[in-house]
């Protein structure tokens, strides 16, 4: 036991050694733990964020002043007063996302219970600040045109006292959910993609069959090379957690980091194993790359990251509890956002050991069957 633990350390410490060597993989570790988690988290906004905003108040009265003054910031860009002309032409230019038209007598048909109509041009080609901004101003408007109204003999309280509260996320800032997403994809793809080019380089490079003519078994050559890739993307997960997502975008990350890691840990058995299957399988990187595409990129979509895994059909919902990567999103929205302990998460820490000990199984036995086959 101990000659074969010591077999497996120095094989990895071979891996570490030629993984640093390969500058296009460790760039594509760097890239993908830092530019790209910052620009999937400030690039993906959900949220209304400095809408530009036009008005035309034609009708020059307090109410119309008060509905004008209520679109503030972050949300809209200080309104500009333009003319009923000029609508067509700056909506057309792409000048303003949103023009906001108040009509003549506008107040004095609210206050005898008209309902007139107010107009709210929108340029939908910037699609998601138009959907979410129509809201907001419809929003805006009601809340400005029920305050006033609320001023008058005539008005009538509301039925209901709708009070929203919005946990773990007060803001709704998309940037401190896409980071952490982009985070656990980049762990997916990489480990994936790590553990699989090892095997294909070990092949390409003629290595391997040095390997098998030493006194080493199929058994240590995979675990060597799943531990010293997990390493290297474990250690990459602290330094994002710490220094991009809590030191750049300034999200607050409210529970254990310790026992994300420990999380992490778990599911990169499972990944890498997933790779060095995928890496039994293709004969250069070019197959490799197109088997990643097929099982990684639903595995990401449909993990829960992305849309809610309740929201998907109940057969489809159902296979995907068997993959690892829906308890791994799971654990880590509890944790991070949620601050849970392991006694909440425990449950998705056996399911992803559990399902990962298995797949592992499975690729040891196929990566011996393969090394097998290239020995002979």
């Amino acid at each position: 036991m101990l000659r074969s633990l010591s077999t497996i350390f120095w094989l990895g410490t071979k891996e570490l050694r030629s993984l640093f060597g390969d500058l296009v993989l460790i760039g594509l570790v760097i890239y993908s733990f830092t530019v790209a988690v910052i620009s999937q988290a400030q690039s993906n906004s959900q949220e209304l964020h400095h809408a530009s905003l036009a008005v035309v108040d034609e009708d020059q009265s307090e109410l119309s002043r008060r509905i004008i003054s209520a679109f503030m910031l972050p949300y809209f860009q200080a309104p500009v007063d333009i003319g009923e002309s000029q609508v067509g032409p700056l909506m057309n230019s792409g000048r303003f996302t949103f023009v906001l038209d108040i009509p003549p007598n506008f107040q004095r048909d609210v206050l005898a219970g008209r309902r007139p109509a107010l107009q709210v041009n929108v340029d939908a080609t910037a699609m998601i600040q138009a959907g979410l901004g129509s809201g907001y101003a419809l929003q805006i408007i009601n809340t400005e045109v029920a305050w006033y109204l609320a001023r008058s003999e005539t008005s009538v309280p509301a039925p209901v006292n709708l009070v929203t509260r919005i946990a773990f996320n007060p803001n709704v800032t998309t940037a401190w959910f896409e980071s952490v997403m982009g985070i656990i994809n980049s762990v997916t793809m990489l480990a994936i993609i790590l553990a699989g080019a090892a095997l294909v380089r070990e092949r390409e490079h003629g290595t391997m069959d040095h390997l098998l003519v030493m006194p080493v078994s199929p058994f240590e050559i995979a675990m060597s090379k799943i531990w010293a890739n997990a390493l290297v993307i474990a250690v990459a997960v602290v330094i994002a957690l710490y220094v991009v997502v809590q030191g750049i975008l300034r999200v607050p990350i409210t529970g254990s980091i310790p026992l994300f890691m420990g999380g992490v840990v778990l599911y990169l058995f499972f990944a890498t194993a997933v790779g060095l299957f995928l890496g039994t399988i293709a004969r250069s990187m070019p197959q490799l790359g197109l088997l990643y595409i097929l099982v990684a990129v639903p595995m990401n979509l449909l993990s829960g990251g992305a849309t809610p895994v309740e929201s998907q059909p109940v057969w489809l919902s159902t296979i995907m509890k068997a993959s690892p990567s829906t308890h791994f999103v799971s654990f880590a929205q509890a944790i991070l956002y949620r601050g849970a302990g392991l006694d909440v998460v425990w449950p998705q820490f056996v399911a992803v050991a559990g399902i990962a000990g298995l797949f592992l199984a499975l690729t040891l036995w196929r990566f011996r069957a393969a090394v097998g086959a290239t020995g002979a």
